[in-house]
């Protein structure tokens, strides 16, 4: 795993945020040309929310990465989480501006579709988590800034709730994507948290 760990510090940031931000503008001109299917709205909103949904498994799957692998992906961490969030805006605008469109439905849909409620809840979870992820705000709020971005716990598991209420009837990937994120949770739970497959090194 040291020579994974060292390709990986190589690795820019900003390469990370390139190549995370590049399906979102392909997605978008796949859906103007005909390549996203008879109804290329509701397939761009899917393929954005999956992306985010995906990346936040990511950022969760981070901190058990290191700890029982030894791979350390620490570096990419806000970077990853940022891209999820860009994702998650990205579906919720394709729902609002090119889907539903009109203010009194939306409000509407939210009030009353649970599955729309709790997709909702996900995104204002991640509001704070996304303005807070820079420099001064880490420096501002000191050790409460951990604590805010654990608000990433609840929001993964309201996303893949979300995923799975959306599903019509009985699909197997949503109910993967949910088993992940609960998994990637029960990883955190006090005793699973000491558990360790490869010991950490310094160089990591």
């Amino acid at each position: 795993m040291g020579s994974v760990n060292q390709l990986v510090r190589r690795l820019p940031v900003w390469a990370v945020y390139l190549i995370g931000a590049l399906p979102a503008p392909w997605l978008f001109y796949q859906g103007l040309t005909g390549g996203l299917g008879v109804e290329p709205i509701k397939a761009l909103e899917h393929e954005y929310g999956e992306l985010a949904l995906q990346l936040l498994i990511l950022t969760l799957a981070i901190s058990p990465l290191r700890r029982l692998l030894g791979l350390n992906l620490m570096k990419f961490r806000r970077a990853i989480g940022l891209l999820c969030f860009f994702y998650v805006l990205c579906h919720l605008l394709v729902w609002l501006v090119l889907d539903v469109q009109i203010l009194g439905q939306i409000l509407a849909d939210i009030a009353k579709r649970p599955y729309i409620t709790i997709g909702m809840g996900a995104f204002v979870l991640m509001l704070p988590l996304a303005v807070t992820s820079n420099n001064l705000s880490v420096r501002k709020l000191g050790r409460n800034w951990p604590k805010l971005h654990r608000l990433t716990y609840a929001a993964g598991l309201l996303g893949g709730i979300h995923f799975v209420m959306l599903a019509k009837g009985f699909q197997l990937e949503p109910l993967v994507y949910l088993g992940l994120v609960l998994l990637l949770l029960a990883l955190r739970l006090p005793g699973v948290r000491q558990l360790k497959l490869v010991p950490l090194s310094r160089s990591t």
